[in-house]
């Protein structure tokens, strides 16, 4: 009987009750030992088993919070057999994890999306319950594979419950439940079986405070013991109640006690392989078991709560705690399993146990479990003689640590490292980790300083690679000089790079020479590894090359879905949407901004998250949506402030604040490597039309000679035809304004060409050539319409009413049907009308077969149609 939880109970029905209906969901029960979580638990998996839902279920367990994948293997191995039907790198993945396979995982994200895949697969039989109690003490690996597969669970029958203490187990986005204190009527009731006379009873609920296992344990206590002195704390009185037992036992039943608690996963055989060597065996186990304190299986020992095995290891001294680690590691035959116990049992440097530790962290590596990994090189470098070897190992720690996303860590490991080091070689190999922190914390500038520092001394694999990334940082810092030497010495070395080189002449102003280096970086990564391809995108983006970068991005795109990279994915779905933007399709660069925020949001990248919203604040600048560019731009870090400033800068245009407009783009766009990027050299068209407004030209005469040049060394049309379209607005010459529309043509940038339609409009207009205005402004109408650009169709009507067409209201824009979809049913539908599977359709958005058919089930009447055939005739551009 579970006292005073209708609240939890009711919430776990509704829970399951959802599941079983086909809508997954997830639960966090947070709250201190003893409140009643496993209880919850229990229930929970007793009443989804008599409705026929299948249940997995996980313990976390402290001693084996920093074992890779410890958690996930419990809670897989029974169901091992489904990973064949995984798409083969989920599979491969999974695989590595419970040890039945050897392939490097190269995304630490991969395996949350292989639990998801599985989870979603196990449910197409039946409705799927997971259980995972004590989360805090869940490996991190387990952790992060856990809550992503939770956060984006829709529509796949699996519910999932965590039960964890207040602290640890950080699960933003998932909804929290605390469990409650009884109150002193459940109290009464619980501690009714145990005959306590009234004044004793009313002591131990008050000394229990509400907590349920303190009201069991303190009323046990009292009845066997009136006087008993309890400390202050619950939880200390709760650990000494279980201490008190525990002393009570004979010393060979303690020593097997602290054999189970240190071993940690209750595994029977090995525990009492290892106790021999101390001569205690089974028998010892059978008083604590009668006491109540674990329970005993053919193959396991479990305490009957985890604050018992934490008093039972509290209780003993190091001495003994070392000698019982010692034998266990003696006792392991998995290597993991001993390295886990061999730091516990070592107390001072030992140059064989830390190279068994270093071993243990390339498997965990291996496997993404970059954490473990990186306590693993923690442990053996604290066991390392060798100073130096000290030295290579904290800094193997702090790239693991930077690897699972915990810069802090990763800065504090490689400060320590520094510390300990004067050897120019040893320090150039931690300015990596050191760089990638500032750069994400935003000291970009720093960062590429650093790493220009430290290539002095470094070796000859790690200078390149280090001066490559120096330039890039020192370009998003704004540092020419960083980007000019980065450019020098890679060349010095043999090794120049095409990006690099073109955008050191790029920092001087020469076009005539940077862009076409540019180009060979593009010719050269379109076919060569995954960096020349990366190197090749951003040189195409430098360019203004929107065909080649769109389709660089695509394909960059692709290569991370077909790899499992999630991580990666965000950076790649954003250059995607920035190209869609400039192409005209908005709700494309919604919908993959839509994706890449969730999987931002879902693997910690926080600043990524704000950085992306530079992309819908641009498409708010251009339909009008003032308040919601504006509350996009808020939170945009400085390495998107171009982006940022330009849609501000842009609305403002839109809404006639030329000298705000002009203002802000001075600011923004000033001297140093940003100003030649793609998007700096685009708002120049937006100074130009502000400056020319309000009358003062010679403001923005410099840029614009800069964006001329730019023009002709790129020879990108519509670069060339938004130059010939400023200096027709500078010079009023209606020569170039013919050009322009001439090279806009059916361009790549719809809304440029608009804007030069309505410029072009307006000059004839007033030049009284109504007739030519009439149809250069119906153009531009047309494509404002389709670009749902509302302050620019209103002008555009404006001065075709203006040019004497009596027959233009202040019509509405024409919907289109896809805009009645969420960007991710954009994504469904559009793949899904290319012939995809949905089962191919889950792989490739990250999602489960059902979420992917749930989709489809509610676009198909917002579009009109009721199958995939009828879905496949639609025009879904």
């Amino acid at each position: 009987m579970l006292y005073g939880r209708s609240t939890e109970l009711a919430a776990l029905e509704e829970l399951t009750a959802r599941a079983r209906e086909g809508r997954s969901g997830a639960l966090v029960l947070r709250g201190e030992a003893g409140i009643g979580k496993t209880a919850l638990l229990d229930r929970a998996a007793q009443s989804a088993s008599a409705s026929g839902m299948r249940v997995l279920r996980v313990t976390g367990v402290e001693p084996e919070a920093d074992l890779a994948f410890g958690g996930l293997v419990q809670l897989l191995w029974p169901v091992q057999d489904r990973l064949d039907g995984l798409p083969e790198p989920q599979a491969d993945a999974l695989r590595a994890v419970l040890g039945t396979g050897r392939t490097r995982t190269q995304d630490r994200f991969l395996t949350g999306l292989a639990v998801l895949t599985l989870l979603a697969d196990l449910a197409e039989q039946g409705p799927l319950l997971c259980l995972v109690d004590d989360a805090q003490w869940l490996d991190q690996a387990t952790s992060d594979a856990l809550l992503f597969a939770a956060r984006r669970l829709a529509a796949e029958q699996v519910a999932m419950v965590f039960a964890t203490r207040d602290e640890g187990f950080a699960a933003p986005g998932l909804t929290e439940l605390r469990p409650s204190r009884l109150d002193t009527g459940d109290a009464v009731s619980l501690l009714a079986d145990l005959g306590l006379p009234p004044a004793l009873r009313d002591q131990v609920i008050a000394e229990s405070v509400g907590n349920p296992l303190a009201l069991i344990e303190f009323g046990a206590a009292r009845r066997d013991d009136p006087g008993s002195f309890t400390p202050v704390t619950v939880a200390d009185r709760v650990l000494s109640s279980y201490r008190t037992q525990i002393a009570a036992l004979p010393e060979k039943t303690r020593l097997a006690l602290l054999f189970a608690a240190a071993e940690g996963r209750g595994d029977l055989p090995l525990q009492m392989k290892a106790a021999r060597t101390l001569g205690v065996g089974l028998e010892d186990l059978e008083d604590a078991e009668r006491a109540g304190l674990i329970q005993v299986t053919e193959s396991t020992v479990v305490f009957r709560h985890p604050l018992i095995g934490t008093a039972a290891y509290q209780g003993a001294v190091l001495a003994r705690r070392i000698a019982v680690h010692q034998a266990l590691a003696d006792a392991a035959e998995d290597p993991d399993c001993r390295a886990r116990h061999l730091p516990l049992a070592t107390t001072s440097p030992d140059d064989e146990v830390a190279s068994e530790l270093v071993a243990a962290a390339e498997r965990a590596a291996d496997r993404s479990a970059y954490a473990a990994a990186s306590l693993l090189h923690q442990q053996a470098a604290r066991l390392t003689p060798d100073r130096r070897a000290q030295v290579h190992r904290l800094t193997d720690a702090a790239t693991c640590a930077l690897n699972a996303g915990h810069a802090g860590q990763a800065r504090d490991l490689a400060e320590q490292a520094e510390r300990m080091t004067p050897e120019p070689e040893d320090l150039a190999r931690l300015a990596p980790v050191r760089a990638a922190v500032m750069f994400e914390s935003g000291d970009q500038r720093e960062a590429a300083r650093l790493l220009l520092r430290r290539t002095h001394t470094a070796g000859p694999g790690l200078g390149p690679a280090m001066l490559r990334t120096g330039a890039t940082y020192g370009w998003f810092a704004g540092d020419a000089d960083s980007v000019r030497e980065a450019a020098e010495r890679l060349a010095s070395l043999g090794e120049a790079d095409p990006m690099v080189e073109g955008m050191a002449h790029l920092v001087d102003d020469d076009y005539a020479r940077g862009l076409p280096l540019l180009e060979r970086a593009v010719a050269a990564g379109q076919d060569g590894s995954d960096a020349a391809r990366t190197r090749a995108l951003h040189s195409a983006i430098l360019l203004g090359d929107d065909a080649t970068a769109m389709e660089l991005a695509a394909a960059e795109v692709a290569r991370c879905r077909a790899q499992g990279l999630i991580g990666a994915l965000p950076q790649a779905l954003h250059l995607l949407a920035e190209r869609q933007v400039l192409a005209g399709a908005h709700r494309d660069a919604e919908a993959s901004v839509a994706e890449a925020v969730e999987i931002a949001r879902d693997t910690g990248l926080r600043e990524r998250v704000a950085w992306l919203n530079g992309v819908p604040a641009r498409i708010a600048a251009i339909e009008g949506d003032e308040q919601r560019c504006r509350d996009l731009m808020r939170d945009v870090p400085d390495v998107g402030r171009v982006a940022g400033e330009s849609a501000l800068s842009l609305l403002e245009l839109a809404c006639g604040d030329y000298e705000a407009a002009l203002g802000r783009l001075e600011t923004a766009v000033g001297p140093g490597p940003q100003r030649h990027t793609a998007m700096a050299m685009a708002t120049v068209a937006d100074q130009v039309e502000a400056a020319v407004r309000l009358g003062q030209s010679e403001r923005a005469e410099r840029p614009m000679r800069a964006f001329e040049a730019w023009a002709r060394a790129g020879r990108q049309s519509w670069a060339l035809a938004v130059a010939h379209r400023c200096r027709a607005l500078v010079d009023g010459r209606e020569e170039d304004y013919r050009e322009a529309v001439r090279l806009h043509g059916q361009g790549r940038r719809p809304f440029e060409r608009a804007r030069t339609a309505l410029l072009y409009g307006e000059w004839l207009r007033r030049a009284r050539r109504r007739s030519e205005a009439r149809d250069m402004l119906r153009s531009a109408l047309g494509d404002f319409e389709r670009l749902r650009a509302v302050p620019w169709g209103e002008r555009a009507r404006a001065e075709l009413r203006a040019a004497g067409d009596a027959t233009t209201g202040a019509k509405a824009t024409a919907e289109n049907v896809l805009d009645r979809l969420t960007p991710q049913e954009l994504q469904v539908v559009r793949l899904a009308a290319d012939g995809n599977s949905s089962r191919e359709i889950a792989a490739q958005l990250f999602l489960s077969r059902r979420t992917v058919e749930h989709h489809l089930y509610k676009a198909y009447p917002k579009l009109g149609v009721g199958s995939r055939r009828e879905l496949a005739r639609l025009n879904l551009v």
